[in-house]
């Protein structure tokens, strides 16, 4: 006979009490154990299945307890509105195990019964289910509908209604309104969607507003475990008043859905020279195009904070366009004073340079100007054996700046030989950074560099170009720009720099911020403006634009013009789009979208840059008024489309109250004709004509 003392090996113990708790199981298991152990003195089952509930009673008892605990977290949710939002935090309700029924307007029982949540298409139903919690999930347009259909004498009276809509005060203020007062309330707001919660929910902000919990102790448990939904999937709980989260929303979430609809009626496209700044603008238009025009119209109608920030961002694109403007003015008119008082030599001056070019022809420019006066004749063999002797570039870099210095590093990292000037002194840094600096642009000239890059600002480059004694270089001088424009650079080099120059046209489409990880996969932009054919400055073009290449760049040839339609689109439209930002004086608030912080990255970067360098690209660029036009036509539109719908609800409600106005006197207070006329004649003779 076995006996309670049975020794049970520990493995078999841990099987037995985890994967087999139920009696019946038990008894199999260990039947099973004993004959294969040849102890074939076995007693009865009975005996058996009696001695082993016995031994594994402490066990059973922890076991119960802790599925009481986990049953105990258990809720029974209705999801009132089934759509989009409503599947998705179902998804997530169901894996936690909470029992989930849904109801909406429309039929999604598929959807419901392939996710295992029960669907009712009728609301009285679902009420008499007796859910616990009541999850609003239905648009913010249709709430007040939706919420007023359910029938509320279904339900239990300690009932938990919670809404989710993206603005707090509208549906605090109709809950309060519309229930009855033996309902709990709390207002929420989950700070993400389907598309930036697909990869899970840790980290996204979740707000909430207790507005009102009765004082028992299971509602506030009941409260606590439906929070718990959100806090145990990582979200950063944020208790916070409505009153406060339309506040920060309106300065955040409005403004980010407006800007994106605003870049959406841009129709923006991916470009070949896409910057990471550009590429996030992309991702906040296909992330506000993504939900209705309803879900932002109702961020407008029911955040009473919200027309004063469109017309703070109204404000803010009027006076950044006025300060363009107004600068293109004061160019106009300093040209315009400046040509009048060129005296006729100097006019004849310009009309042989511009025949000089035209012509292509070196013997026409005199001889007597001292830009030229210094230059040998050109020796192509002597060029060509010199450069290949050695496969390093030595490289001028005029303008030693922040961008100078950035694209200085690596050439010196790669064995190039980098001298430098600029107006300003940076000899110190230029130490510091193994490159020869000089503060007199002879000096560097006559140290022949094969390669003369400009790292000049836009507004500074012509002036820089002609200030350099370009008669002290090699007539096979290679000259390169990387400015954010390039039709002007390359109209700049081709006017004043002599044809025996060669001229590559360039844009990184990167700095100091956006590169400091690497350059690899960022674009490169180069148009070949003009490179004699011969051998060696071939191979020294080539060479310099494998710099880029190494560093793993996108290379993208384009002529300048190109480069110029696609920038105004992508990159004007950018740095414009950050520098109306910068004047809304944009703050991170404690309920940041991911979408809000992509804006605060790109002001961030773009108030990083001058605003000379902003202006550059609008003045420079033949395409950038056309884009700013379009963006003006753009936030027009959509100022139109919001007024518009908020004008047809007012003239609505007017005529529906002139109507009621009009019906309840003729109802109430006109005799009828039929019974007695002289009513109806003495009624009209006390009239008053007036």
């Amino acid at each position: 006979m076995l006996c309670s003392s049975t020794f049970y090996p520990p493995q078999l113990k841990s099987s037995l009490y985890s994967i087999n708790p139920h009696p019946l199981q038990f008894k199999h298991s260990f039947l099973h154990f004993s004959l294969k152990n040849n102890n074939t003195n076995v007693s009865s089952p009975k005996t058996l299945r009696i001695r082993a509930i016995d031994a594994a009673q402490s066990f059973d008892h922890e076991s119960k307890l802790a599925i009481q605990f986990h049953n105990s977290q258990k809720l029974k949710i209705a999801i009132v509105g089934f759509g989009n939002f409503g599947q998705f935090l179902a998804a997530t309700l169901i894996r936690q195990g909470h029992t989930v029924l849904a109801y909406s307007r429309s039929d999604y029982s598929i959807a419901a019964r392939q996710m295992g949540v029960t669907f009712f298409h009728n609301p009285d139903d679902l009420c008499e289910e007796h859910p616990e919690v009541i999850l609003l999930c239905s648009s913010i347009i249709s709430t007040q509908k939706v919420l007023l259909s359910l029938p509320f004498q279904r339900l239990k009276r300690s009932t938990l209604f919670v809404d989710v809509l993206s603005v707090k005060e509208f549906p605090k203020n109709l809950l309060l309104e519309v229930l009855p007062n033996y309902f709990d309330i709390i207002c929420s707001h989950p700070m993400f969607g389907p598309e930036s919660g697909r990869h899970g929910w840790k980290g996204l902000t979740f707000m909430y507003d207790k507005v009102r919990i009765l004082d028992e102790d299971h509602r506030i448990a009941r409260c606590q475990k439906f929070l718990n939904v959100f806090a145990r999937e990582g979200c950063r709980m944020i208790e916070m008043s409505c009153g406060d989260h339309d506040i920060y929303a309106a300065g955040s979430q409005f403004i980010t859905h407006t800007v994106g609809r605003v870049l959406e009626g841009l129709n923006l496209e991916s470009t070949p020279i896409n910057t990471k700044g550009y590429e996030s603008l992309l991702d906040l238009v296909e992330n506000t195009a993504g939900d209705s025009f309803d879900l932002y119209y109702g961020l407008f109608m029911f955040n009473k904070n919200s027309l004063e920030m469109l017309e703070k961002l109204n404000f803010a694109f009027e006076d950044l366009r006025k300060e363009l403007i107004g600068r293109l003015h004061h160019v106009v008119r300093e040209q315009l004073f400046e040509n009048a008082g060129k005296s006729q030599s100097m006019q004849d001056n310009n009309y042989a340079l511009s025949k000089y070019y035209l012509n292509g022809s070196a013997h026409i420019l005199s001889p007597k100007d001292d830009r030229f006066h210094d230059v040998a004749q050109l020796n192509k063999s002597s060029n060509s054996s010199q450069s290949n002797e050695n496969s390093k570039l030595k490289i001028a870099v005029i303008g030693f700046g922040n961008f100078g210095q950035f694209l200085a590093k690596t050439f010196v990292h790669l064995g190039h030989e980098v001298l430098a000037y600029s107006r300003s002194d940076y000899s110190a840094m230029a130490q510091k950074l193994r490159v020869s600096y000089f503060s007199d642009a002879d000096d560097l000239c006559e140290q022949h560099p094969e390669v003369i890059l400009l790292c000049t600002s836009i507004l500074s480059t012509e002036k820089v170009l002609k200030s350099l004694p370009v008669q002290r270089l090699k007539r096979s001088t290679l000259f390169v720009d990387v400015l954010s424009v390039k039709e002007f650079p390359r109209n700049l080099f081709l006017q004043h720099l002599p044809p025996y120059f060669d001229i590559l046209c360039t844009h990184p489409m990167f700095g100091p911020e956006s590169g400091k990880n690497g350059w690899q996969g960022l674009p490169f932009v180069f148009d070949k403006v003009r490179v004699v054919r011969d051998e060696s400055r071939i191979s020294r073009c080539d060479q310099f634009l494998n710099i880029f290449a190494s560093e793993g760049c996108q290379m993208v040839e384009m002529s300048c013009a190109e480069h110029d339609w696609h920038a105004a689109g992508s990159q004007f439209i950018t740095h414009t789009t950050g520098r109306i930002l910068e004047r809304l004086k944009l703050e991170a608030t404690p309920i940041n979208t991911k979408g809000y912080e992509t804006l605060l990255s790109l002001m961030d970067n773009t108030v990083g840059d001058s605003f000379d360098l902003y202006y550059g690209l609008f003045l420079y660029n033949l395409n950038a008024m056309e884009q700013l036009e379009r963006l003006d036509q753009a936030f027009e539109s959509l100022k139109k489309q919001l007024f518009g719908r908020l004008h047809r609800i007012y003239r609505k409600q007017v005529f529906e109250n002139e109507e009621l106005v009009h019906a309840l006197p003729e109802r109430s207070f006109l005799p009828e004709i039929s019974e007695d006329s002289n009513a109806v004649s003495s009624l009209t003779d006390n009239v008053d004509p007036k």
